[in-house]
């Protein structure tokens, strides 16, 4: 499988494709269809690969009509240098999500994940994930997932709440968010 965890521009690329990819289906479907794109793309997914694609081809390997746009526009942003990572990726957290949401497909999920996997930022609270919120609710015993209530509780993670995330993520995949957590209740 593509190493996509390296600083570079075209990894950059490859890392926010596959976050697009990922929007709102499981990972496993996630993986899947990367897959398919690779065979596409034969194993280089690059602006320049994908600009030779059409809507209709990503649509055929899985991709929703809209998922295939938002690939294509920023295959083309990146291919004409409209995007700067370097820039992107110097600003702070904050700034660095505005300039991120800024690109048609990438919302505050998708520069989220980015700013938590890729940058390694520190301080990144992903309220707007499902896996997150399955996790959060286990560990705390709520309901209550609105972004306030969330940002209320998670202030004492400050300023490592991207860690905490990742924590919850491995709580989630390891199966433990299936046994009863008494811990933390309100």
């Amino acid at each position: 499988e593509l190493q996509i965890y390296r600083y570079g521009s075209s990894d950059v690329f490859i890392f926010l494709v596959r976050e697009i990819v990922g929007q709102m289906i499981s990972s496993g479907v996630k993986k899947l269809i990367f897959q398919r794109l690779l065979v596409l793309c034969n194993n280089n997914i690059t602006p320049e690969t994908l600009n030779n694609l059409t809507v209709e081809q990503l649509h055929e390997i899985g991709l929703s009509n809209a998922k295939s746009n938002y690939i294509l526009n920023l295959a083309h942003l990146v291919s004409v240098k409209a995007i700067d990572f370097d820039y992107i990726n110097s600003l702070n957290d904050d700034e660095a999500l505005k300039e991120l949401v800024k690109i048609k497909g990438i919302g505050k999920w998708t520069a989220k994940m980015y700013l938590i996997f890729f940058l390694q930022r520190e301080n990144i609270l992903p309220y707007e994930d499902g896996a997150f919120l399955q996790a959060y609710k286990w560990l705390y015993n709520t309901k209550n997932v609105t972004p306030e209530s969330i940002s209320r509780k998670c202030k004492k993670w400050k300023p490592y709440q991207s860690i905490g995330a990742r924590y919850m993520y491995q709580a989630l995949d390891r199966g433990l968010t299936n046994i009863p957590f008494k811990e933390f209740r309100e």
